[in-house]
């Protein structure tokens, strides 16, 4: 620190005998009895590194890095540079006073300004001039509501469009969707931990067609379009059951992650992890229930499982060549009457019998033994509640006739649907 000192003499020197009598500020006076006066004033002037450095040399001391060190990947918990007059607007409110110094300037030549209200048109000015600042970037971009997938703003759920051609080829109809989009790292010996952008993309064309690949990148764009095109030239063709659902109820594991998934009729819809319901709306699966166990948060391992799945199902013609047995199905909404959908190849079923409990087609594909857990119903609850038994006294009119109504299909008594409505008709 210096201190540097300012005489102004006004007159010649005096004698001694001076009178000392301070003042305000740091100036002190000297007085004689004759006319002559000696003024000598004192101003301290203080010098240090904030005099001399400006603010982006502050903050850059404080924010940057070497570029030694940046090659080693030093300086990734640094701090940002902070504005410390944000949220502060001075000047600006109902009267738009202007404070000179502060939010406009402090003189106009040598005259000093002082607080004063702008016209109209330097108002305009101001506005013109606040409007020009560019806004602060935000962290996630603004996604429209009806654009946005399952979790909110960020990328998971997501639609980024189709793949990018091939050559000529161009993928009409298809769609790909994010499932997993995070940041990973991994320690070299040069450059130390590198930070990258891992995201895993299903595409499909919503008819039994999709693919999905895992794909690393510096910059999240990059790696969006490269997982995008990568599963674009890994598809596969899944058979569905009548274009909406499964053939039949499966089990399958991947790792530490289990998935049960069960045959649904039309109509019922996708009951599953957010993750499968994705990859059913892009396959083309409409019904479908399956229940994840296990590691379910490894989005990784629940994809490679479903799409394990979805290869190794059996189409009712295959399973009727490999048992050489008819393949018949039973509807609820058909009565229950069966309905042949299969049969064996070489036009005969196999003579020697089977037992019944090894062709349970419910647990069939359930490998290991495990089936899912199901309830327990007590079938004596509805007389123990007074409202299923009135429930049942008013429903026991109806008792045994869906029974009957299957006989008559089977015997070819029903009426028809033309013969039902003339029945019904008034009679004259």
């Amino acid at each position: 620190m210096a201190t540097s000192y300012l005489i102004r003499s006004v007159t010649q020197s005096c004698k001694l005998g001076l009178r000392f009598n301070p003042t305000v500020n740091s100036n002190a006076y000297i007085f004689h009895p004759s006319t002559s006066i000696v003024q000598i004033s004192f101003s301290r002037t203080y010098v240090s590194f904030v005099n001399k450095v400006t603010a982006d040399q502050l903050w850059s001391g404080v924010t940057s890095v070497s570029n030694a060190g940046k090659k080693r990947g030093r300086g990734r918990s640094v701090k940002k540079r902070l504005d410390l007059n944000r949220g502060q607007r001075l000047g600006v409110g109902k009267s738009e006073m202007v404070f000179p110094g502060l939010t406009g300037p402090a003189m106009t030549g040598k005259k000093i300004l002082e607080v004063y209200q702008p016209k109209k048109d330097e108002s305009a000015e101001a506005a013109s001039a606040q409007k020009k600042v560019p806004e602060r970037k935000r962290r996630f971009p603004k996604i429209p509501a009806l654009l946005r997938g399952y979790s909110g703003r960020k990328f998971p759920g997501t639609s980024i469009g189709p793949p990018d051609p091939i050559n000529d080829y161009v993928f009409n109809g298809f769609d790909s969707k994010v499932l997993e989009y995070k940041i990973v790292n991994h320690m070299t010996g040069n450059l130390g931990r590198k930070a990258r952008i891992s995201a895993l993309v299903v595409t499909g064309n919503g008819n039994g067609l999709a693919g999905f690949a895992v794909a690393k990148a510096a910059t999240g764009k990059a790696a969006l379009r490269k997982a995008k095109n990568m599963a674009a030239q890994r598809l596969q063709y899944f058979e569905r059951y009548q274009n909406h659902t499964v053939f039949h109820n499966f089990a399958v594991t991947e790792s530490k992650t289990t998935i049960f998934v069960q045959k649904k009729p039309a109509g019922h819809g996708v009951v599953a992890h957010r993750v499968i319901k994705t990859m059913c709306e892009l396959i083309g699966i409409k019904d479908l229930y399956a229940k994840t166990e296990g590691q379910t948060g490894i989005i990784q391992n629940v994809t490679k499982a479903f799409f394990k799945g979805l290869m190794e199902q059996e189409t009712h013609q295959q399973l009727a060549d490999r048992m050489q047995l008819n393949v018949v199905e039973y509807r609820p909404e058909m009565e229950n009457v069966p309905i042949p959908v299969a049969k064996p190849s070489q036009g005969f079923s196999r003579p020697d019998p089977v037992k019944e409990e090894a062709f349970d087609f419910n647990n069939l594909y359930y490998k290991d033994g495990r089936i899912p857990l199901k309830k327990y119903v007590d079938p004596d609850l509805q007389f123990k509640l007074p409202s299923t038994l009135r429930y049942f006294l008013n429903q026991h009119k109806h008792r045994n006739q869906r029974h009957a109504r299957y006989l008559r299909h089977v015997h070819g008594l029903e009426p028809s649907p033309e013969e039902v409505k003339f029945r019904q008709k008034p009679l004259k």
